[in-house]
């Protein structure tokens, strides 16, 4: 596929993510798709995700854990099969009701129409503080 149609296929999966449309998005994933975020202290979501199962899985838990105040990707650089995007966000945490923001950077893989691989770039030491108080919060309450 040529850049522009990478860019393109991307640009939907951030739309069909908007739209909670997980069937659609899981559709535009190569079944062995690799979803990664890095490792990130008490953050459940964090890690590697395989296949689509596990992409799905990843987006369920993600719901379970908060809910998007903001999140706009801003930039879109294509080059062969790699498209990168820039963005933002601002995220609620559901069990204390404190926000998270941060900068990002993905990096998504096309090879033949599907998404191969994402990688998320982000602010791992604000996005790890703010759900290591929220698991205290959680740990307190339950005492």
């Amino acid at each position: 596929m040529s850049e522009q149609a990478n860019t393109r296929l991307v640009q939907q999966a951030y739309q069909r993510i908007a739209m909670g449309d997980l069937p659609a998005l899981l559709n535009m994933l190569a079944a062995d798709v690799q979803w990664q975020l890095p490792d990130m202290e008490n953050v459940p979501f964090a890690g590697t995700w395989q296949g689509q199962e596990g992409v799905g899985q990843f987006f369920r838990t993600v719901d379970k854990v908060q809910e998007t105040v903001k999140f706009e990707p801003q930039e879109f650089i294509a080059q062969g099969d790699k498209v990168v995007v820039l963005g933002h966000f601002v995220m609620r945490l559901k069990a204390t009701g404190s926000t998270v923001r941060s900068a990002w950077a993905h990096v998504w893989t096309v090879q033949a129409g599907k998404v191969i691989q994402f990688y998320e770039y982000v602010d791992t030491a604000t996005v790890s503080s703010v759900h290591t108080a929220a698991q205290r919060a959680r740990s307190s309450a339950g005492s």
